[in-house]
C-alpha cells in the first residue's frame, strides 16, 4: 500500500510538508504543494483513516439513521443533511432501523463504536439509540419525532396545524363523518396528528368518534387493514384523512379492490406528499412537508452542535403545506356516475 513516505520521496519533500499539504494547512510553497499533490494523484495514495481516527478521536463521518428506508418521506430529507455535510468536510452513513427499536440501538453502538461525528436519527417508538447516544454525549440532531426526557437538537413540521389544515379542508368541503389513520400511540408524530384532527373537528363543531379512527404502523399494510376495517362500518365515512404517505397507499389500494372510488364515495387527504400524487388519476390532495428543507436544517443544527458542544439545545418547527387536488372534491361536486 502507498505510504506517506512514497508521496514524499516522489514530490521530493518531506512527510511532514505532505502532511500538511493532505490536511489542508496553507503555510506551504504552493509550488511544493502542486508537487505533492500531482504524487498523490499518480501513486493513487490514499490517507490512512484509522490511524487519521485515532489521533483525532472521531471519524468525518455523519450517521443518518431513519425510521423506514421506503418511505419516499426520507429521500429529499436525506439529500437535504448531505447536501450540508459535503460543504462541512463530512460524509453520511446512511442506516435503516425499521422502525425496530433493537436495529435502532445496534446502529448507536455502531455510532459509537466507529467514532463518528455525530448522528441524525429519526427515532422508534422506544428510542433505546437516543437514549444511547445521549448518556454517551454524542452531538446529535433528531429528527421528525420528539423523545421525552432527552434534551437534544430537534427539527420538527408543525403536525398538529397540518392535520387542523388537512381536515379542515375536508369540513369547509361539506364531509362531516370523517375518518383518520394515524400511526403507533408511542409515536409524537402520530399523536401530533391526530390532535389536530380532533382539533379541526372541534372548531368545525363535530363531535369526535373514537370508532371513525385507527392506529396502524405507518406502513402500507397497515393502511390497508386500518382501511378495511372502517369499510365494514355500519355507516362507513364520507372523507378520509390518513397521517403518512405509505399509509395513504395502503388505504388507496383497499379503496381500489373494494370497488370504492375517490372522491365519488368517500374524499381522501393524505399528510406527507408523495412523487406521483399529482400524476394518479385522481390526483390525491396532500398536506406536503419541506423535506429537503428538514434535512438541511438538521445539518446545520448538527454542524454547531458539534461546534460548540455545550450550547442549549434547540428546537426548530417548520411549516407544511396543502397541496388541493382532486381526491378532496367538494361535497356538492363529486360525481356519482
Amino acid at each position: 500500500m502507498t505510504t506517506i513516505y512514497d508521496v514524499a520521496r516522489r514530490s521530493g519533500v518531506s512527510p511532514a510538508t505532505v502532511s500538511r499539504v493532505l490536511s489542508g494547512r496553507r503555510n506551504v510553497d504552493p509550488e511544493l504543494s502542486e508537487k505533492v499533490r500531482a504524487a498523490v494523484a499518480e501513486l493513487g495514495y490514499r490517507p490512512n483513516g484509522v490511524a487519521r481516527n485515532l489521533r483525532r478521536a472521531s471519524t468525518n463521518l455523519w450517521a443518518v439513521v431513519i425510521s423506514d428506508i421506503e418511505n419516499p418521506f426520507f429521500t429529499s430529507l436525506v439529500r437535504g443533511l448531505e447536501d450540508v455535510a459535503q460543504t462541512e468536510g463530512y460524509h453520511v452513513v446512511l442506516c435503516n432501523s425499521d422502525e425496530d427499536p433493537a436495529k435502532e440501538a445496534a446502529y448507536a453502538g455502531a455510532v459509537l463504536t466507529e467514532q463518528m461525528a455525530g448522528v441524525v436519527i429519526s427515532p422508534t417508538s422506544t428510542a433505546e439509540g437516543v437514549q444511547q447516544l445521549a448518556e454517551a454525549k454524542t452531538p446529535m440532531v433528531l429528527i421528525d419525532r420528539r423523545v421525552e426526557g432527552v434534551e437534544a437538537d430537534t427539527v420538527l413540521v408543525d403536525n398538529e396545524h397540518g392535520a387542523a389544515e388537512g381536515v379542515k379542508h375536508l369540513i369547509d368541503g361539506g364531509y362531516s363523518r370523517i375518518a383518520c389513520i394515524t400511526g403507533p400511540r408511542r409515536v409524537s408524530t402520530a399523536m401530533d396528528r391526530l390532535a389536530g384532527y380532533r382539533a379541526a373537528l372541534r372548531a368545525g363543531g363535530i363531535r369526535y368518534d373514537k370508532d371513525l379512527v385507527r392506529h396502524a404502523d405507518f406502513r402500507e399494510a397497515g393502511g390497508y387493514a386500518a382501511m378495511e376495517s372502517l369499510l365494514e362500518l355500519p355507516e362507513p365515512p364520507e372523507a378520509l384523512f390518513v397521517t403518512n404517505n405509505l399509509m395513504t397507499v395502503g388505504a388507496l389500494e383497499c379503496l381500489a379492490k373494494k370497488g370504492v372510488r375517490a372522491p365519488a364515495d368517500i374524499a381522501v387527504v393524505g399528510f406527507d406528499d408523495i412523487p406521483w400524487a399529482d400524476l394518479v388519476v385522481p390526483s390525491l390532495t396532500t398536506v406536503a412537508q419541506p423535506t429537503y428543507e428538514l434535512g438541511r436544517t438538521a445539518g446545520l443544527l448538527l454542524k454547531d452542535r458539534i461546534a460548540a458542544p455545550g450550547r442549549p439545545p434547540s428546537t426548530v418547527t417548520l411549516r407544511t403545506e396543502l397541496h388541493i387536488r382532486e381526491t378532496s372534491a367538494p361535497k356538492n361536486a363529486r360525481k356519482k356516475n
